[in-house]
Parts: structure tokens; C-alpha cells; sequence
């Protein structure tokens, strides 16, 4: 391989660095640290079908983006079919898997077969089968270095995903320039809305020291054809771009570099005054204009390569340009312009509302903010401004229609903000495989002019021609081994990825690629894994918040459990007007908000009219009274009824299809998947009552099946015989079944709930208890005072609570339990600090059972 003058030495080490870090894994134990990256060995049938592949490489190239797509083939290669490929500087009499940019090909004259490069855009390439001197050859062209390895990964991919690769004629351009990620990492290292343990980027108010994770994580992001990554919070601290935190987010970019990820960094709008030195942070302020002038080209200094800043401002607190009567289009430019001559752009958050709105005026409507805070903006912006986008009007609910925004902004850059990071979604705890709503947006039609305008077409910049614009995907991956807390939730951090890069794929294929990858080939594997995936976001949203009502979660603290009273009677704007007559917003444009109104008018047609609004999207629209009829017949509320109890059962099923999968996958991943559906499928529950029982008494119906509080298999703690323990409220009410829970006061420090079988025969015993982030409580079941199980009540949700409520309920089962009537059961807890081992019920149902009621609903 022939280097650059002054290049050969850095690269030679980077490869060296890379070949150490990249040797396949060979342990049966997998963490999922690996992700879809993993390069499983393939057995030696399904590695036939690539006995044709070259055994040599010759890399046309000498920059570190170059020396990773070389590593990474090596890697890829040797783990997946054993095989050491070897460097030459030409083919010689052989085939070669030939890697070079598209401006190197005519350097070589065996490459001049390869034909379609020129039309390429962006980090496009091309996979392409050819012979050399009779032999196979594979060439990879990128037109940049960066699109080099965007080819090198979808080449092994390829043989990941057993395809066969023998007639490859491929290229491919990326859909959009933009293809980001934003992480919501806090300096100290914390993380706002992070799930999956504390920053890979920030410790104790500095970088961290080891940034080998920092490397791994750009590799699964260029995987996938991220090429761009901020890592501080949008609320942003405004220390970040001074002289002691610009060296270290140095480092940061150093460790992206080599994969192509270019960092971009969150900005506090008011640095000027609180960093600054200057009086105002006023955006036509001359100081201020200096000031942002001096910074953006101080950083730039450092990080020439610098991607740019995110702005959140005037929103939620954060201080913005109203605070000087001046406008979103002057807070964007001032930065904007400094930036201009250093390529740099600057993403200014669309998300901007009002959080102390007046609840009681029926007028207002948090859903309108954006499009009224924008759209009279539009061609105000300077041309590396870009207006981020929340999918939806509101805040990443389980279903929203699209925000209105993306079509009215016509002379203005757009990027579409999708969320990884479950915030709203069960926060990793839950799956949900959100690449179907996400298509389900991209693919809208806003109908903004005469010809079709998908909005996977507006915000890449096509539709109204604009120079840039893209995808950005909230992720907020954490120092979890697994990266997001969850397995399963890593196919959303893939999905982003693929569909940023391509959004006509569909989510099943994204399902079906991700599984392979991750899980390996097995037929049975992926059919089940596919399977739960593409159902587990209707499933989730039929025992949250379904109808469009939005997810029905605490929305004013951790917006985890369920907690539907919480979006009333305040500011925040995520309301669903609940009362004894009806549900639902009212934004229709006659009687309503007139949200509506701000969709074009075939959109803001179809929503506009209860004829033809989707069931799925109604008390988005609409405020109904409970015995309004659906589409469907049924009639709102006891869709709400039927829907809860058909989720939870839906819930209960996805941990039977995965435990069919036992011995088809390593045993810590099957175990670790397993343990999170077994508590999904009790959360869910704990949904289906608090939801179901809020709305009867709300609406005053009752469920038709007779379900809602009649519960055959259930005892309620506070009916048993209570030693030292003592009856107390839940707050909310609904969180806590029958009058309530028990716990063990201050003072007392062990205590015991005794309770007699009436029955005989084989059961499942399940203890719905507390779990808080206040201590670790202890509990011990006996059957006739022999122990039949104990247990620490540490298995805790990802966002701290310290109270019993719906947030930190939790389900013990111990299955099959051979019981007489008669026989005595005694549950001891201990409490621990604060957490004071409360129990809400007991449920003794017959094993192999799915039914707590006549209806055949699981419980």
C-alpha cells in the first residue's frame, strides 16, 4: 500500500490500533456490546456460498476513514468466514476486493470496469462484481472516503445477512446530508432522559478519560451511515465552548474522525452574559455578535472539522431571544453567520412552547406552538440554518399526527427529530420498535404543493430544493454494556440509521437485517424476533394510551407509569380534557383550538371531520363523548376497556414466543431479553388497571365484559392478616389496586402479610410489590413456614422514584406451586432506609392459566 508523504506513519498506527480492538469474540457469553456487529462465525454451509470471495484487498487510499474501511473488512471477514485477507498493491494474477474512492479509479487500470460511480451523491458507493485477469473481484467505491465505508459495511452486511454477493451492480446514495445524533448528556455525566446507564462521554464535569467506548460507539454510527453526533444536553451548560472544555471535546472528535462522525456541540443561547463577560445575550447586540464570532471561530481552531451547534432556546425555561422582543430567525443567524465561513450549521429546535399555558382557557393548544412560532419566519433564516423538528406536535407520544410545520416551511431548511431514547415509550424497559411509527410519519403526505410531498421527501431537501436538511435521532445510548438498557431497543438505534441513509425501506426488512446481524440467521430466531418487533409499538400503545390520546404517563415528572390525571389542571399543554361527559382536544376549526387549520387543506380536511378522521388519531382531534362510536362499531370508552386488557394479554404472550427461543440464543442475552419482557408483561398490567379503573370512574360506565375491578385470582394486601405492617393510600389512587397497599412504618423494620389457600392444585403465585430508589427492601415467601422463595427489591426503573406508585410497582412470580387447601402462606418483608418493602396484592392463579376473568384475559 503506498501512503501520503507524512500520512504512512499515522495511518500504519491507526491500523494497528484497530486490528487490536477488532479480533472477533469468541466467548459464548454476549453482552450486546457487539451490537448488530458482531460478525458471528457462519457454519460452513451458509459460508459456502461466498467460497468465490477474493483473498486479497488492495486499498486505493491513505486517509484514517480509508484505514478503517480496510480494518473493518479484515475484521468483518475473519470473524464471519475465518479467513485472514491479505494487503497487496495490486491484484496481480488474482481477484482482489479492490477499496478506493471514486477519484482514484482511473489510478488503476483493473478498475476500469467499474461503471455508475459518477452518478453518485454525497457519501454514496458502489458494490460491484467484476473479473481481473480471469479471477473474481469485488470493488468497493466510495465518492468519498467516508462513503468508502459506508460500502465496506454494507458489503458485510451482505454476508451477515446470508445474501449472496457472487452478481453485485449496486449503488447507492444517501437520502439526505444530514444523518445525526443527539445525545442529551449532562457534564457531570448524568444523563436526561437516559436509560441505559450514565454518559459514555462526560464524568465528574470533564470527558472521559478512556474513549475506547467513544471509538466503538462512532463505528456502530458509521455503520449505518451516521456521519454526525452532538454529546452535550440541549439544555445546555454554558461552560461547554469555554477555553477549559473546547480541548476536550478535541478529543472527542479525534476519536469520531476515523469513522467519518463529525461532532457537533449544544450551545446555551444565553453564554454571552453567563460565560461571556457581556451585559446582554441580546442577538443584535454588537457585544454579543463578537462574542458568538470569537467562540464559533476559537472552536474551530481546535476542531477544524467541526459539524456545528444545536440550539434549544425559549423553551421549557431555556432563555431565548424573546427575552429581547427579537425572533427565532435572529437567535439562529447570529450564530449561523459565524459559522458561514467554517461550513459550519447550526440546527435551532423547532421545539419551543409555552409551559405555564392556562389550562382553563379552551383555546389553547401546545400542539400549534411550533407552527405558530415558525412558519411566519420562513425565508428569514440564513441558508446553513436548519429548523429540527419533532415528529410530532407535541413530545414523542406513542402516536401523534405530523407536526404541521413540515409543510410550511417552504424557504427554510427542515430536519426531522425522531427519538430513540423510550422516553415516552416504556424508557427500555418495555419494547418498542418504533421504526414502524416513524415510516408511518416519513411517508405522510402533507400535500404542501401540487405534486405528492411526503415528508421523508421535504426535510431531505428534495421537495422545495433546499441546499440541506435530514434526519436526527435522539439516542442517549449509556455505559450499559448493551448500549441502550434493553436489547431489543438497539434495533431502534439501527433503524434510525438505515432509514435516515434510505427511508423507502420498510420496517420489516430494517426488522429482518437488524435480527441476522444481531441474532444470527437461525429461521426460527428471526421469525419470532421480527415477529415481536413489528408488534410490539401497537402493543404498547393499546395498554398506554390508545385513539390518539397520547401516552398516559406521569408527563410532569418521569413520564414512566401510567399517571392520566397528571396531564390535566396544568401548563404543560399535553392535555386529553377528560371529564364525566367525554374525551379528547377539541382542535377542530370551528369549535376547537384550530390546530387543524394549520395542515393544508386536504389534510386539515380529512382531520377536521369525525367522518373521516382514523379512530387512531381521534381524541388527538376531536373531544367525544364515551359513547361516541368508532369506525368499528365499538364505542370510545369501551374500546379503551377492551384495548388495556387485549394489550396486556399481548404483553403476557411476547415473553411465551421468546421463551421459545431458549437454546437458539446465547444464554445471557435470552435471559437478559427475558427478564425485561417478564416485566413488561406485569407493568402492563399494572397499565391496563390504573388506566381502566381512571376511566370508569371518570366516565361513570362500566365495562361491558365486567372486568374493571373484579379480579377473581387477586387478594389485596390490606384484607390479609398484616404483622407489623400497616395500610396506606397510593397516590394516584388508580396506581395502587383495591383501598390501597401496605407497608411496613418507620420504626418497624420487619414485618409479615399472612393469607390462607382456599384451593388445591398446581399455581402460579404473583406478589405485586413496590420497588423503590429509597432502598433495597428484602421479601421471603413460605408455603407452611418453609421458604419457598426470597428476593431484594432491587430490580429498579431506569428513572429514580421514591414512592409506592405506578412508577414502582413490580410483579414476583413463582410458577408452579403445588398447593392444598388450607395451607398457609406468609410473606416477610424488611424494609431498608426509606423503602418500606410495601405490597399492593397477592394473585394465586392456576398454572398454564392466561385467564383471570371469563373474558380470557391474562392478568
Amino acid at each position: 500500500m503506498k501512503f501520503a508523504a507524512g500520512m504512512k506513519s499515522a495511518v500504519t498506527c491507526w491500523l494497528l490500533v484497530a486490528a487490536s480492538f477488532y479480533l472477533p469474540r469468541t466467548s459464548s457469553a454476549e453482552t450486546g456490546y457487539d451490537a448488530w456487529l458482531r460478525y458471528a462465525p457462519l457454519n460452513a454451509n451458509d459460508a459456502a456460498l461466498y467460497a468465490s470471495l477474493p483473498d486479497t484487498v488492495v486499498v486505493l487510499g491513505d486517509s484514517a476513514i480509508t484505514a478503517s474501511a480496510q480494518s473493518e473488512l479484515l475484521r468483518g471477514i475473519k470473524g464471519l468466514l475465518g479467513r485472514d485477507l491479505r494487503e497487496k498493491s495490486n491484484a496481480d494474477n488474482a481477484g482482489a476486493i479492490f477499496l478506493a474512492t471514486r477519484d482514484r479509479i482511473e489510478s488503476n487500470k483493473d478498475l476500469a470496469a467499474v461503471h455508475g460511480t459518477e452518478k453518485l451523491n454525497g457519501d454514496g458507493f458502489c458494490l460491484h462484481t467484476f473479473e481481473t485477469r480471469g479471477k473474481p473481484s469485488i470493488a468497493v467505491i466510495g465518492a468519498t472516503d467516508r462513503g468508502l465505508l459506508y460500502g465496506v459495511f454494507a458489503l458485510l452486511r451482505k454476508i451477515s445477512t446470508h445474501q449472496p454477493i457472487d452478481h453485485l451492480n449496486i449503488c447507492e446514495s444517501p437520502a439526505a446530508p444530514i444523518r445525526i445524533l443527539n445525545h442529551w448528556d449532562n457534564l457531570d455525566g448524568t444523563i436526561e432522559r437516559g436509560y441505559a446507564g450514565n454518559s459514555i462521554f462526560w464524568e465528574n464535569d470533564h470527558v472521559v478519560k478512556d474513549l475506547t467506548r467513544v471509538r466503538d460507539y462512532a463505528r456502530l454510527m458509521a455503520s449505518v451511515g451516521i456521519n454526525g453526533c452532538s454529546v452535550n444536553n440541549v439544555n445546555a451548560d454554558a461552560r461547554v465552548v469555554t477555553d477549559a472544555y473546547v480541548p476536550e471535546l478535541a478529543r472527542i472528535a479525534d476519536a469520531f474522525r476515523p469513522w467519518g462522525v463529525r461532532l457537533y456541540v449544544s450551545l446555551n443561547f444565553a453564554s454571552p452574559r453567563e460565560v461571556g463577560g457581556v451585559k446582554t445575550f441580546d442577538p443584535l447586540d454588537p457585544d454579543a455578535v463578537a462574542f458568538w464570532k470569537e467562540t464559533v471561530d476559537r472552536v474551530y481552531r481546535a476542531i477544524p472539522d467541526l459539524g456545528g451547534f444545536v440550539l434549544k432556546a425559549d423553551s421549557e425555561g431555556r432563555l431565548g431571544p424573546s427575552e429581547y422582543g427579537r425572533t427565532h430567525a435572529d437567535a439562529a443567524n447570529v450564530i449561523a453567520k459565524a459559522l458561514k465561513p467554517h461550513g459550519g450549521i447550526l440546527f435551532y429546535r423547532g421545539f419551543v412552547y409555552d409551559h405555564l399555558m392556562d389550562w382553563h382557557n379552551l383555546k389553547n393548544d401546545r400542539a400549534k406552538a411550533a407552527y405558530d412560532n415558525f412558519h411566519k419566519l420562513d425565508d428569514l433564516f440564513e441558508d446553513n440554518v436548519v429548523i429540527q423538528i419533532k415528529n410530532g406536535p407535541i413530545d414523542f407520544q406513542v402516536r401523534e399526527p405530523p407536526s404541521p410545520l413540515f409543510g410550511a416551511l417552504k424557504k427554510t431548511n427542515e430536519a426531522i427529530e425522531l427519538q430513540i431514547t423510550q422516553e415516552y415509550l416504556g424508557q427500555q424497559r418495555h419494547v418498542c420498535y418504533t421504526v414502524p411509527m416513524w415510516k408511518e410519519v416519513l411517508d405522510f403526505d402533507m400535500h404542501a404543493s401540487h405534486a405528492e410531498t411526503p415528508i421523508k421527501e421535504i426535510v431531505s431537501g428534495k421537495t422545495f430544493d433546499r441546499p440541506v436538511g435530514g434526519f436526527i435521532g435522539v439516542a442517549n445510548v449509556g455505559s450499559d454494556q448493551n448500549w441502550l438498557g434493553h436489547h431489543l431497543a438497539m434495533a431502534n438505534l439501527y433503524g434510525f440509521g438505515r432509514l435516515a441513509w434510505n427511508p423507502d425501506l420498510s420496517a420489516h426488512e430494517i426488522a429482518d437485517e437488524w435480527t441476522r446481524q444481531t441474532f444470527g440467521n437461525d429461521p426460527t430466531v428471526v421469525k419470532a424476533i421480527v415477529d415481536i418487533l413489528m408488534r410490539s409499538w401497537s402493543i404498547y400503545e393499546s395498554y398506554t394510551g390508545p385513539l390518539g390520546i397520547g401516552t398516559l404517563t406521569d408527563i410532569i415528572h418521569i413520564h414512566f407509569g401510567p399517571a392520566p390525571e397528571s396531564s390535566e389542571y396544568n401548563g404543560w399543554g399535553q392535555w386529553h380534557r377528560a371529564d364525566e361527559h367525554g374525551v379528547g382536544m377539541d382542535r377542530t376549526v370551528d369549535t376547537g383550538t384550530g390546530f387543524i387549520g394549520q395542515y393544508s387543506p386536504p389534510v386539515a380536511a380529512r382531520f377536521d371531520s369525525l367522518d373521516t378522521c382514523p379512530d387512531d388519531l381521534l381524541l388527538f382531534m376531536h373531544h367525544v363523548p364515551y359513547t361516541h362510536k368508532l369506525h368499528s362499531g365499538e364505542t370510545v370508552i369501551q374500546h379503551f376497556y377492551d384495548s388495556h386488557y387485549q394489550g396486556a394479554l399481548d404483553a403476557a404472550e411476547l415473553v411465551t414466543e421468546w421463551q421459545a427461543l431458549k437454546g437458539h440464543i446465547d444464554e445471557q442475552r435470552f435471559q437478559e431479553v427475558l427478564d425485561r419482557l417478564e416485566y413488561q408483561a406485569g407493568h402492563a398490567q399494572v397499565w391496563r388497571d390504573s388506566i381502566c379503573r381512571w376511566f370508569q370512574k371518570k366516565s361513570g360506565i362500566n365495562d361491558t365484559q365486567g372486568r374493571v375491578d373484579h379480579y377473581p385470582h387477586r387478594l389485596e394486601a390490606e384484607d390479609q392478616k398484616l404483622e407489623g405492617y400497616e395500610f396506606i393510600k397510593v397516590d394516584p389512587w388508580e396506581a395502587g389496586s383495591g383501598r390501597g397497599a401496605v407497608q411496613l412504618p418507620e420504626g418497624v423494620e420487619t414485618g409479615a402479610i399472612r393469607l390462607s389457600c382456599d384451593q388445591s392444585g398446581d399455581y402460579d403465585l404473583r406478589v405485586q410489590y413496590f420497588d423503590e430508589e429509597d432502598g433495597v427492601s428484602k421479601f421471603r415467601l413460605f408455603v407452611n413456614d418453609r421458604e419457598i422463595d426470597h428476593w431484594q427489591a432491587d430490580n429498579h426503573v431506569p428513572t429514580p422514584s421514591a414512592t409506592p406508585n405506578a412508577h414502582t410497582s413490580i410483579r414476583r412470580t413463582i410458577p408452579h406451586i403445588s398447593l392444598k387447601k388450607g395451607d398457609q402462606l406468609k410473606l416477610e418483608g424488611t424494609a431498608d432506609a426509606g423503602e418500606r418493602a410495601a405490597v399492593d396484592y397477592f394473585e394465586i392463579i392456576p398454572s398454564k392459566s392466561l385467564s383471570d376473568s371469563p373474558a380470557k384475559v391474562s392478568h
